[in-house]
């Protein structure tokens, strides 16, 4: 699997990003992955060449870190893990550093690799708090408990209140696919000038762009929610999904890895983080790591996205 080298960072960070979050108890996914489900699809990611794990103290109130720091065992020291911490910890050194000690107890670790904050909101809103929540980090980072230090879903304005502080960040974890692009334009700008790379979740629209529709996948509250997954979305992106599934058939691969692959051939970005609770949905996306889609298929793939969101913009 393909991989760049971070700065930072002593394991190169693979294309592909195992995310944590369905392996666990959430009010997205539900409480439908066991222990034992868990341990078998990080395994398999691992067998698959995915060095590089994406959990959060809010996922499963903890849970999907103690569980990845099982399923790792021996190896998690031979992979890149990142973690996060809720915006709404007081802002001080104290506060973070007992958030921070909490995921290295559930992991069984001494460090993470990367450590996010994982939503500006109102906590982080004005230059004043902002500037603390970065020397918090930079004081993090120096610690050495955390190798490297990011954010996410921070927009265009977040990162304008950090000033020259944005610099400390690695990475921001955005939401990103063929039928998500709202990060591109000032927001891509702001962080391609502080060289904050893109960790992309979401890649394939929750499933949308691998062809889940069967009725388990539609009763995740992730996907009722989800924007894409409204009877006007699914119309408008018929033609998207119709581009995804024609290369799929042409390279002989699956949707999901034709998703895949658009994203990581995309500007700016680290990493496209992808999750599943289940071992032949891993086993299947895996191999996108290894897809470099042609400059042919990347035009239709973009032509038919910039069509969608034309459509899409009408309806705003």
């Amino acid at each position: 699997m393909r991989s760049i080298k971070v700065e930072g960072l002593n394991i190169p960070w693979t294309a592909l990003t195992f995310g944590c979050l369905q392996i666990a108890p959430s009010k997205e996914w539900g409480d439908v992955c066991s222990v034992e489900e868990a341990d078998r699809v990080v395994k398999t990611a691992l067998e698959g060449g995915i060095m590089a794990f994406d959990t959060a103290e809010s996922y499963g109130d903890g849970e999907s870190e103690r569980r990845l720091g099982k399923a790792l065992d021996s190896r998690k020291n031979d992979v890149l893990i990142i973690s996060k911490i809720r915006p709404d910890a007081g802002l001080t050194l104290e506060a973070y550093q007992s958030r921070l000690e909490g995921t290295l107890k559930a992991l069984g670790r001494d460090y993470v690799d990367v450590y996010l904050v994982h939503w500006p909101g109102m906590y982080l809103d004005t230059m004043e708090n902002t500037g603390k929540m970065c020397d918090i980090m930079a004081a993090l980072k120096e610690s050495g408990k955390a190798r490297t230090v990011g954010i996410s879903n921070f927009q265009a304005k977040d990162i304008g209140l950090m000033a020259d502080a944005a610099s400390l960040f690695t990475v921001n974890q955005i939401p990103y696919n063929l039928l998500q692009r709202e990060y591109e334009g000032e927001h891509l700008k702001q962080c391609e000038k502080a060289s904050i790379g893109y960790m992309a979740c979401s890649p394939s629209a929750r499933g949308l762009l691998a062809g889940r529709f069967d009725e388990e996948a539609l009763k995740a509250p992730a996907r009722r929610e989800y924007k894409l997954y409204r009877q006007h979305s699914i119309d408008d992106s018929q033609d998207v999904r119709h581009t995804v599934q024609e290369i799929a058939q042409e390279i002989n691969t699956a949707p999901i890895n034709v998703a895949l692959a658009w994203v990581i051939q995309q500007k700016n970005i680290t990493t496209a983080v992808v999750g599943a609770r289940k071992v032949d949905q891993v086993k299947e996306f895996c191999a996108a790591g290894d897809i470099t889609l042609t400059s042919d298929q990347l035009d239709r793939l973009n032509k038919e996205s910039a069509l969608f969101h034309s459509w899409s913009g009408k309806r705003v």
